[in-house]
């Protein structure tokens, strides 16, 4: 499943153009269940930014992961998104614990969230696809990190996880599990955020290898 394959030219000069490929299966592979509800903060914005602002506080720069995982459905890639109270759309993950590295924390977020058990998937995580910074407690994420800005206050950080061709998910009964088209998320900022709308540019470097049976 997903190795690695790089195409280049036949020029012999330096340069080479090298396309990474991504293998996707059916979404009728996949099993999926339910478990016990998460406990989910349910705050006022207000609220949200104190409890930010202690944390940053207390620990710093707040880093969280998230995990793009595409799913083959009608002959079109789809990413697994999370849904809250049937609203809020999230990629699976979370906030790293201080001293965690990013692969152990986003493995650690999607077995806590995807998984029967918290350790009993093996994620492969692979590409940083990109980071997404925000400058002040109350700001939005943006894909960059604007000069004047020395100290910001969060990042997250986009990967890639690789899925096999069968795999139970099993998720929180208060939180939904879909999988939605690239094309209904592309530059759709409304609705999915600028995080989860720019995912598509992002893969636009990888050769999606659609698995068909």
């Amino acid at each position: 499943m997903g190795d690695l394959v790089h195409v280049t030219d036949n020029n012999h000069d330096n340069s080479s153009d090298q396309v990474v490929a991504v293998d996707i299966y059916p979404l009728s592979g996949y099993y999926f269940g339910s478990k016990d509800p998460l406990l989910l903060r349910d705050e006022t914005l207000h609220v949200r930014v104190q409890r930010m602002k202690s944390n940053y506080d207390a620990r710093g720069l707040r880093t969280c992961v998230e995990a793009v995982m595409l799913v083959e459905l009608f002959k079109h890639p789809h990413v697994l998104l999370l849904q809250v109270k049937n609203s809020v759309f999230k990629l699976p993950g979370g906030r790293l614990r201080p001293g965690e590295s990013d692969i152990d924390g986003l493995r650690r977020k999607l077995s806590r969230k995807l998984s029967a058990n918290d350790n009993e998937t093996d994620w492969e995580v692979g590409d940083c696809l990109g980071m997404w910074w925000r400058s002040g407690f109350e700001t939005m994420l943006y894909p960059y990190l604007p000069p004047n800005v020395k100290i910001p206050k969060e990042c997250t950080k986009l990967f890639l996880v690789r899925l096999p061709a069968s795999q139970k998910f099993i998720v929180p009964k208060n939180l939904k599990l879909l999988a939605v088209p690239l094309c209904q998320i592309h530059e759709n900022l409304k609705t999915y955020g600028p995080v989860i709308s720019g995912v598509p540019q992002l893969l636009s470097k990888f050769a999606i290898n659609i698995i068909d049976y």
